[in-house]
């Protein structure tokens, strides 16, 4: 396969009513104009072009691994392929033209277009999907032999054309050659005052080849995002399609409505994930684990055999046989080694909690360097900021902290040295001593007897 990807997505979007570019718009924390270039990435396309345009500076950097090509006015989809000319041409047999907006078009369809073209050495190979309303669309008009005679627009249609249920879905695959030289003979003789890319397939067809359409098997494959409704519609279809996958795979899902999980999470077999959960990102969990219910997981790891109820974790390392929550939040580089355990009301970040080590309420540790063996009492915090700096806290192996404890960084906590409850400690302790910061507790007999 010899073959690049046009993605448009230069357009503003203006039924989205944001401030914010159509294409930036997330469905399960990926950008939708992602959705499309990873698809003609997973299709084998390793050449991908995308058109940019209004609100570029939010676009661009979505699209790393992509060239990209400005178009300053929107004057249509013929004139936007056309400013990828000096990208594509002679850079590729075949171009397949994608719409930035259409997340759920699969590699696999990306795949047959090309394959289809080349295959029959056609000139151009129309994506095409039936519709039960086909209002907006523009139409596919076949000759006697099958192949696709012209797309007309909805503006342009006549009434026994618009009555015609098979429709354009955006996606094309042209010879390269064809399609750079068609662009020039393209036209504004139309309702809308633009360059149309559909009337490359009339010129195509007067230069005597084939243009042929391949109707899509999934209809929803098609389906473009105009709107915040087609935005939460298409989530929707994501969102099963993923379960769904995640499921054969021998994964769990008490409730999968109420599960939403990003297209780049890995889940090993024998998980079982509880409703209102969410993964995201580049989460990653190993098998026997038990997940949720309201859980949050963006771009974690977690190992074999953890209890992950009601937690927050992002950016967190998570070992195997850990439990964290109800109502745990682990902030970025926390690290959970084996055995460990976070428990409810507990916020940890940028720390590394050691092996069987336990934080399990109510409590802040943060910049911290934690043993194996630790116990934190109920209501202890690391001081970690002077309003200036942040500060670490060393805790060794196998030290017992009281609850109520403050830990008043930098400060380190010798190895199995007991705190009591209560202290607040600003300087280190040795190995195996007691700490008590605390004051002195004072009685007044008889202070309050009267009033």
């Amino acid at each position: 396969m010899n073959a690049a990807a046009i993605i448009l997505a230069a357009g503003a979007g203006t039924r989205m009513k944001s401030r914010k570019p159509k294409v930036a718009h997330e469905i399960l924390g990926k950008p939708l104009v992602r959705w499309v270039v990873d698809a003609a990435h997973a299709a084998g396309l390793e050449r991908v072009v995308a058109v940019v345009g209004h609100c570029r500076d939010q676009v661009e950097p979505l699209l790393v691994d992509a060239e990209t090509v400005v178009q300053e006015e929107q004057l249509g989809t013929a004139h936007a392929v056309n400013m990828t000319r000096d990208a594509v041409l002679g850079k590729a047999d075949s171009v397949v033209v994608l719409t930035g907006d259409s997340p759920l078009v699969t590699p696999e369809t990306i795949a047959k277009l090309v394959s289809l073209r080349e295959g029959r050495g056609a000139g151009v190979v129309v994506l095409t999907m039936i519709a039960d309303d086909p209002t907006g669309y523009g139409r596919i008009v076949r000759d006697q032999d099958g192949q696709v005679a012209a797309i007309v627009e909805q503006k342009d249609c006549t009434p026994e054309q618009a009555a015609i249920t098979e429709c354009n879905s955006g996606f094309y695959c042209f010879d390269t050659e064809l399609l750079f030289d068609a662009l020039g003979e393209v036209s504004t003789d139309n309702a809308q005052g633009e360059y149309y890319l559909t009337d490359v397939l009339a010129i195509a067809r007067s230069k005597g080849r084939e243009v042929l359409g391949l109707v899509a098997e999934d209809g929803a494959e098609c389906l473009g995002v105009n709107s915040r409704r087609q935005l939460a519609e298409a989530t929707r279809l994501l969102q099963a399609r993923i379960n769904a996958r995640h499921m054969d795979a021998g994964v769990t899902l008490w409730d999968p409505a109420s599960t939403f999980i990003g297209p780049d999470v890995q889940i090993e077999q024998d998980v079982e994930i509880l409703p209102q959960s969410y993964l995201l990102g580049s989460t990653k969990v190993a098998t026997g684990c038990v997940i949720g219910p309201n859980s949050r997981l963006t771009d974690t790891c977690v190992g074999a055999n953890c209890v992950i109820d009601e937690t927050v974790a992002k950016e967190a390392v998570i070992d195997e046989d850990v439990e964290c929550g109800p109502r745990a939040y682990l902030r970025p580089a926390t690290h959970m080694c084996k055995g460990s355990k976070a428990g409810t009301h507990v916020e940890i970040k940028k720390s590394t909690i050691g092996e069987g080590s336990k934080v399990p309420h109510l409590s802040y540790i943060g910049d911290c360097t934690m043993g194996s063996g630790v116990n934190i009492g109920a209501g202890s915090i690391t001081c970690n900021y002077d309003g200036k700096a942040k500060w670490p806290t060393v805790i060794e192996d196998d030290v017992f902290v009281g609850s109520d404890t403050m830990m008043v960084a930098p400060v380190t906590l010798g190895r199995h040295c007991l705190v009591a409850a209560g202290s607040v400690v600003t300087k280190d302790a040795s190995p195996e001593s007691l700490v008590l910061g605390r004051a002195r507790q004072v009685e007044k007999e008889g202070w309050n007897e009267g009033k």
